[in-house]
């Protein structure tokens, strides 16, 4: 009879949210880490709202509070010890919960998906700056919306994830914190929620992983650009898998494996999620890549992460119910789990 499962190590590190904005991290890559963590330990942390608590009221408007240099600050990075390039980092989230009872969501100027930007440039004007304040019932699990213009409210279901979740980008680059690609970063995808994997293949030594931008819940697309927004307590499992690459975001839960593309125009991110998950399905089955060319075809669906951000983010989505026995990413996901219960369990 087996025993119990070991207790991982824990690293702890919280972000301090009386911190001047301009000493916060806005990038992936080019930062010094804040501290190392060993493959198998839970890391319990925090991150700021991407407003870094600025916003704190429907009276507030992102122009006149915040420094547009200083928006989506990261939490880390950290620096996983044996990472090396041509590795793929794991990461697991035990738990993802809102650090206060409230949460914020905006329209900025010149931002979202039905405004003129400063790339799709137009004659008329920006769209009205209006911020929306959200109670967040922990309890009872639900955001309170309430319109502004109207007495309509509604309650919506409490559902928060990690806007962005990523590592440093290879070629020495430093990266946005407000943009997406290959090494993660701000692809805003509601599939990145607690119990789920994500897979980020490593490109520098160290890995150098962050996250932030917590939404208490966000809509596929994120539309007008922003989400409900708010300070997140994070509980995760950090893994490396050697000499697996792992050349675009991935994601796995109990049901389903997940690929990501990021890119404009959206058909180009679409593009990407898809031949990622065709290659992966065809390395998973054994088959060919045209058979998985066919059976993806016919069983992913495609969620919309965001068609706001720099460059947008699509997700390819397949159930492991087709895929046979075979078991993605070495069992990683599974080991992740036990990690995550075993850590739970002794709370």
């Amino acid at each position: 009879m087996s025993g119990p499962l070991p207790l991982p190590e824990v690293v702890s590190h919280d972000i301090d949210p009386q911190m001047e904005p301009s000493r916060l991290v806005y990038t992936f890559g080019g930062a010094a880490p804040v501290a190392s963590i060993r493959p198998g330990s839970v890391l319990s942390t925090s991150t700021l709202d991407c407003f870094a608590g600025r916003i704190r009221s429907s009276a507030d408007k992102v122009s006149q509070v915040c420094d547009p240099r200083f928006i989506n600050p990261q939490t880390g990075p950290f620096y996983v010890e044996g990472a090396e390039p041509g590795d793929t980092l794991a990461v697991h989230f035990v738990s993802i919960e809102p650090r206060e009872a409230w949460g914020v969501s905006t329209t900025v100027p010149l931002f979202g998906s039905l405004t003129a930007t400063a790339t799709t440039a137009l004659l008329h004007p920006a769209l009205p700056e209006r911020t929306w304040f959200y109670e967040i019932d922990r309890a009872d699990r639900v955001v309170r919306y309430a319109a502004l213009d109207t007495p309509y409210t509604a309650d919506l279901p409490l559902d928060p994830m990690h806007g962005t979740v990523g590592v440093a980008p290879a070629l020495g680059e430093v990266r946005s914190s407000l943009a997406p690609g290959d090494w993660g970063g701000n692809m805003d995808t509601p599939e990145m929620r607690a119990g789920v994997t994500c897979y980020l293949g490593v490109n520098v030594e160290g890995a150098m992983f962050s996250l932030g931008d917590g939404h208490a819940r966000q809509g596929e697309g994120e539309t007008c650009g922003v989400a409900v927004e708010c300070a997140m307590e994070t509980v995760l499992v950090v893994d490396l898998l050697k000499a697996t690459p792992t050349p675009w975001p991935r994601l796995e839960s109990d049901d389903f494996v997940m690929t990501t593309g990021s890119a404009r125009p959206l058909e180009d991110a679409f593009r990407i999620a898809q031949l990622q998950m065709v290659r992966w399905v065809a390395e998973l089955t054994g088959q060919t890549e045209m058979d998985a060319y066919q059976l993806v075809s016919q069983t992913s669906l495609s969620p919309v992460a965001n068609v706001v951000d720099t460059v947008y983010t699509m997700v390819a989505k397949v159930p492991k119910s087709v895929l046979g026995t075979t078991v993605p990413m070495r069992g990683t996901h599974a080991r992740l789990r036990s990690a995550a219960a075993a850590y739970l369990s002794s709370r």
